[in-house]
């Protein structure tokens, strides 16, 4: 799928669900390619660091602020991509970070129910005019962790947050009653499958229990008139250039790399 835009149904489906998945959005190549490339990359194996759960299970992730020339940002600046952001977010859109998460077989930890927006509207960001689009790089199931999402949910607006183990939470008095008002999804995804869903959208995963690891590449986008109002950890607006739908199949480390 090489496209660039939602259809109109699409669309529709995703301010109403406050989420939508698609299918193959990059080709199996692709994906081999990142992964292979993360798998024999220094610089990305020495910036991971761990998150743990409740339970003190340890997920592993790697954070990037700026969209540049790497492989990673190839993903980050894809047309398929950003021209979707566009139609959610109503117009410009920048990039505000990318993460790997690596949920790795029998150790990976489990995330709390949390909205993104819980923790960016702290940054200065005034208005909920975030999205994310994650990536599966490996198949995400409900063995291995996948994300876990509730239908609708985006429109509770932002839920107070607090403190479970080293990650931040929803209050659970109202995640407890949006789990008997919006239905439960488990979003199993192939490699190259995309998950679009909106900052205010409760989500979570599971511990991973199997013998499969459960990588993705998550890119995360801010309206550009949404610029934060103060500085934060992740950036304020700046021009964000698409690459072309053919830079990751083209893409090479640079020469001395």
């Amino acid at each position: 799928m090489t496209t660039t835009k939602f259809t109109p149904e699409e669309l529709d489906s995703y301010h109403r669900d406050g989420y939508l998945l698609s299918r193959g959005l990059f080709h199996r190549s692709e994906i081999e390619k990142l992964l292979a490339f993360a798998q024999s990359d220094p610089s990305f194996q020495q910036s991971v660091y761990g998150r743990k759960d409740a339970e003190g299970k340890t997920t592993r992730l790697a954070l990037w602020n700026e969209a540049g020339d790497s492989l990673y940002s190839m993903f980050s600046r894809s047309p398929r991509i950003l021209g979707r952001m566009t139609q959610i977010l109503g117009g410009e859109v920048y990039h505000y970070h990318t993460k790997m998460m690596l949920k790795e077989p029998r150790v990976g930890g489990a995330w709390e129910w949390h909205q993104d927006y819980g923790y960016w509207y702290h940054n200065g960001c005034l208005a909920p005019l975030l999205a994310s689009c994650l990536i599966a790089v490996s198949p995400s199931t409900r063995a291995n962790g996948c994300l876990q999402v509730l239908r609708g949910s985006h429109a509770l607006g932002r839920i107070d947050h607090g403190r479970t183990g080293e990650q931040t939470g929803a209050e659970m008095e109202r995640v407890e009653v949006a789990l008997q008002r919006h239905e439960l999804i488990h979003v199993e995804a192939s490699p190259g499958d995309a998950l679009f869903f909106h900052c205010n959208l409760l989500h979570r995963s599971d511990a991973n229990y199997s013998d499969d690891p459960r990588w993705s590449l998550i890119c995360c986008y801010n309206a550009a008139r949404n610029d934060p109002y103060k500085e934060s950890r992740h950036p304020r607006y700046s021009r964000l250039e698409p690459a072309s739908n053919e830079a990751i199949e083209a893409w090479s480390p640079p020469a001395g790399a």
